[in-house]
Formats: C-alpha cells, sequence, structure tokens
C-alpha cells in the first residue's frame, strides 16, 4: 500500500481540514506531517464548527486512528485547549483511543513565543507576518539540535531539558531588553505536559510503516501551502517547514516510492495572510467584496486575508512542485457573485513575459497577465449532485484542468462536509 498526501498549493487557508475529514472514511489513518498550531484548519458538519490547530482533522470519524508525525511541532498548552474543547463537544480522542503522538516531534516553549515576538519586533517593517506561536525558534532549535522532544517528558531528567534550553532562551533575549514574564505561560505548559504524557507515543516511522505493511491506508496531511515551504515558497515570507510532498517523507519516516495519489487543494481564487508578494492581489473594493464573502478571516490569527484572483503561474509550480496528481478546488461558491472573474496566466516582470516563478519575485514586483473568464452568477450552496453544476462553471474547471493539466476531482460549494461533489 501507499501512503496518500492531501496538501495545499496556494499560500495556505485552501480548506484542507474539510476536506481530510471528507475523505478520512476512506483510510485507517489520518497523518499530520509538519507545521504547528499556526494553521487552523476549519471543519462544519451538523451545525457545529470546529477548529483544529495541530489534531489531524480526521478526528471526528469513528474508523480512522490519527497521528500527530515528528515533523509536527507541538505547543502542549494549545493541544491541551484543543483537547479540552473536543471533550466538551462531546469528543474525546484520547479516551477514545483515536490520536498518538510521535516520540520525535518537537515541543514549543513559552520562551519560544517571546524568541517569535522579539524576533518580528526586530524586522520592523521587513516583518515576515509570523502567527507569534514560536514555530520560527522551535525549528531553529531543531535544526541546532537543542530542541525538547515529545519523547524527553518521559526522561527523568526532563525538567533539567528544559531549564538549559530556556536558559539559553534568555541569553538571547537579554539582548532585546527585558525579559517578559513568563511564569504563567510556564506553568501551564508544565500542566499541559502532564497531559500529553497520556497520548500514547509511538516511534512514527515504524508507526506508519507498519500499517502500510499491514496493506492499511494512510493520509498525510499538511498544513499552510506549497507558496510558504521553506524551500521553494516566496523566502523568506514562508513558513519554517516543508509544506509540499517532500515534507511528508521526513514529516512522518516514509520513503518516497511509498507515496501514492497526491491530491492538491486551491481556492477558486486566492488569499494570502502576512507579508511578502502576491501578484494578483485586489487592493479595492472587489478585493474586499471576495473577503466579505469567502469570510476571509484567518481561523488562527484572526487576521483579514489578502485576496486577488486566481494565479495559475504559482499554481502550476505547485502542481510540479509536489507532484499532484488529482485536484479539489474549494469555495467555488464565493465567486458566484460575479459577472466575470480572471485568472493569472503569465506575469510581466523585467519587461518579459514569463510563465514561472521568478527567483527575485520578493525583489521586482510583477505584473500579472489576466484572462476574463465569464462568471456563472448562481448560488451554488445547495448544489448536490454533479448534473446541477452550472455550465459556466465546469467550463471554468475545464479551463483550469487545461492549464494545470490534472483533473479537478473534488468540488466544494460550501463550508460543510456535505457541500462537497466528486467529479470524476
Amino acid at each position: 500500500m501507499a501512503i496518500d498526501v492531501l496538501l495545499g498549493l496556494q499560500w495556505g487557508d485552501e480548506g484542507k481540514g474539510k476536506i481530510v475529514d471528507v475523505l478520512s472514511p476512506d483510510y485507517d489513518l489520518i497523518a499530520r506531517f509538519q507545521g504547528g498550531p499556526n494553521a487552523g484548519h476549519t471543519l462544519e458538519f451538523d451545525g457545529q464548527k470546529y477548529v483544529l490547530n495541530t489534531i489531524p482533522s480526521g478526528i471526528f470519524n469513528k474508523k480512522a486512528m490519527n497521528l500527530i508525525g515528528n515533523g509536527v511541532v507541538i505547543d502542549p498548552i494549545i493541544l491541551k485547549r484543543e483537547l479540552d474543547n473536543l471533550k466538551k463537544n462531546g469528543f474525546d480522542p484520547v479516551a477514545q483511543k483515536k490520536l498518538v503522538v510521535a516520540r520525535k516531534a518537537h515541543l514549543i516553549l513559552p520562551t519560544h513565543q517571546l524568541l517569535d515576538a522579539a524576533s518580528e519586533s526586530n524586522m520592523g517593517s521587513n516583518k515576515i507576518g509570523s502567527t507569534l506561536k514560536g514555530i520560527g525558534p522551535t525549528y531553529m532549535d531543531k535544526t541546532g539540535r537543542n530542541g525538547l522532544r515529545v519523547g524527553d517528558t518521559m526522561l527523568p531528567d526532563f525538567k533539567e531539558r528544559y531549564d538549559r534550553l530556556v536558559s539559553k532562551h534568555k541569553s538571547i533575549l537579554s539582548h532585546a531588553g527585558d525579559i517578559p514574564d513568563f511564569s504563567e505561560k510556564e506553568a501551564a505548559f508544565f500542566e499541559a505536559i502532564e497531559l500529553l504524557k497520556n497520548i500514547p507515543q509511538v516511534d512514527c516511522e515504524h508507526f506508519v510503516n507498519q500499517y502500510l505493511r499491514e496493506g492499511k491506508t494512510v493520509l498525510a496531511e499538511g498544513a499552510q501551502g506549497t507558496m510558504l515551504d521553506v524551500d521553494f515558497g516566496s523566502y523568506p515570507f514562508v513558513t519554517s517547514s516543508n509544506t509540499t510532498t517532500a515534507g511528508a517523507c521526513t514529516g512522518l519516516g516514509v520513503s518516497p516510492n511509498n507515496i501514492g495519489q497526491v491530491i492538491g487543494i486551491f481556492k477558486a481564487y486566492c488569499t494570502r495572510v502576512g507579508g511578502g508578494p502576491f501578484p494578483t492581489e485586489l487592493e479595492n473594493e472587489t478585493g474586499e467584496k471576495l473577503r466579505q464573502i469567502g469570510r476571509e478571516v484567518g481561523a488562527t490569527t484572526g487576521r483579514p486575508r489578502r485576496c486577488g484572483w486566481i494565479d495559475l503561474v504559482a499554481l502550476k509550480y505547485a502542481v510540479m512542485l509536489n507532484g499532484v496528481t488529482e485536484l479539489v478546488m474549494t469555495k467555488a461558491d464565493v465567486l458566484s457573485g460575479f459577472d466575470t472573474i480572471y485568472a493569472c496566466t503569465q506575469y510581466k516582470h523585467n519587461d518579459e513575459t514569463i510563465d514561472y516563478m521568478p527567483y527575485d519575485i520578493n525583489a521586482v514586483k510583477v505584473e500579472p497577465i489576466l484572462e476574463a473568464i465569464p462568471g456563472w452568477n448562481e448560488d451554488l450552496t445547495k448544489i448536490r449532485a454533479v448534473d446541477q453544476i452550472p455550465a459556466k462553471l465546469t467550463a471554468y474547471i475545464t479551463y483550469l484542468e487545461k492549464h494545470l493539466g490534472v483533473p479537478v476531482k473534488y468540488l466544494s460549494v460550501g463550508p460543510d462536509r456535505a457541500q462537497t461533489l466528486i467529479l470524476n
């Protein structure tokens, strides 16, 4: 058996959580492979709305086991809050034995968040737009070989290891001025660690590969989006992990030849949170209309998202990087209020017309070349069958498939899990 991968193809917020939830009945294991609680996966069903930051989006499925993989960085406080909220709503994945965590996953400490804030403040107008969750500093400690991992919580000298790392952080922070008091956060951290120790810890690489050896189905769930990949995104305005298919291999401990289907998710338009280039951004009434209709506010940060037309240059780049085999288009319903929509097919860059992502996209402003496409201007939210899809929306999907060279298999026409259509 192969492991399927589901990930975002834009700048995040494409609707990955909903689609994982929809697909989870087909899988025995849902495994989150990278990122941290800067992710916000929103799921809606039975009149309820849930936001998950760390826990995989298959948690509401009765069949699937859920794994927080070794490529994820975990804030125990936020994880405890997630679990407490789920319990209040009748879901207790720990008691139901539906959640395990990789021993090799790294921990976010309260001082990581202080470092994050200090770094962002120091950058002034060049700030990245960090969520200030401590993600970047935690990955820095991971690559710097200083980090604390989930498995360390079971060691007798865990507190000493914690103190050593905090001492290092304090030394760095002291150069930026007075160190804020974090004693309350620290107490909450150690309280949450006790809950974390109740979640079964596994050697992720053996755990996942055992599922594959037994012929069971596995879905790897990504966070953020391809254009935020630390290597191939719009660096330095990126996240701190590999958000591409390659990240599933290192984030779970599976070999490249075990990758099966790669399911890429994109919005019918584009959004972005934080700083960095956004060639098709609409800083006008149209952009605001997209924001209002699409309820484009960060599920984790609460920040309004920047909005624009779909960027096929960036999308083709993402399809190539990930080896995408099938596509999911979300939020088609948001475009129902437009008589005409647009798609960027090329960039004007340094007096040239190009159809690829340039290295200097952060330094040189590119101008999008847009093609006009007739809008369908019909309410899609009540559609439950493929034959109800408006002809102009079908034409838009065909147009996208021609440019991207990959079939659109799923279409989302609303936030609820029931508002999802299988096209082919």
